[in-house]
């Protein structure tokens, strides 16, 4: 399995993961589904992750990861699973403020976007812990710990 990713870079912040990393950590995340998925992850900054967050969820602040999924027409022979917009302002700040190594929360992050991409969700706490056990999972194939 190979995931086809599409990274865009829409931010002046250089301390971001590196394509190959991303590519990695979408795939540790992916690695369930059978076809090639793909998906673009895109890196923005605070005013970008703002307005996105407004608009598409009625927060008016910035967020660290936000997922859209892609919902394909029926007949339409596509794995495109959707979207992920992560700001590195909001990750590089977490990881900071919780002491954990910047790579390691990127990671847990790209998982975390991607379960929800596959319609993993925590609004409920049974949802949230059978999200959670599942990052905890696939970050340790990565020798990553927990991050809760």
């Amino acid at each position: 399995m190979s995931v086809q990713l599409d990274v865009q870079i829409a931010c002046n912040e250089l301390n971001h993961p590196t394509v190959e990393q991303l590519q990695l950590w979408a795939e540790t995340a992916l690695s369930t589904i059978k076809n090639d998925p793909e998906l673009t992850i895109r890196i923005v900054e605070i005013p970008e992750s703002q307005q996105l967050n407004h608009q598409y969820r009625q927060k008016n602040k910035p967020t660290n990861v936000l997922s859209f999924p892609f919902e394909v027409p029926e007949g339409i022979d596509i794995n495109l699973l959707g979207d992920l917009v992560i700001c590195a302002d909001i990750v590089i700040q977490e990881a900071k403020d919780q002491n954990k190594i910047l790579q390691h929360h990127w990671a847990h992050l790209v998982i975390h976007g991607c379960l929800h991409l596959l319609g993993y969700d925590h609004i409920k706490d049974d949802e949230a812990t059978e999200m959670e056990s599942i990052e905890i999972k696939l970050l340790s194939k990565l020798g990553i710990d927990n991050p809760y």
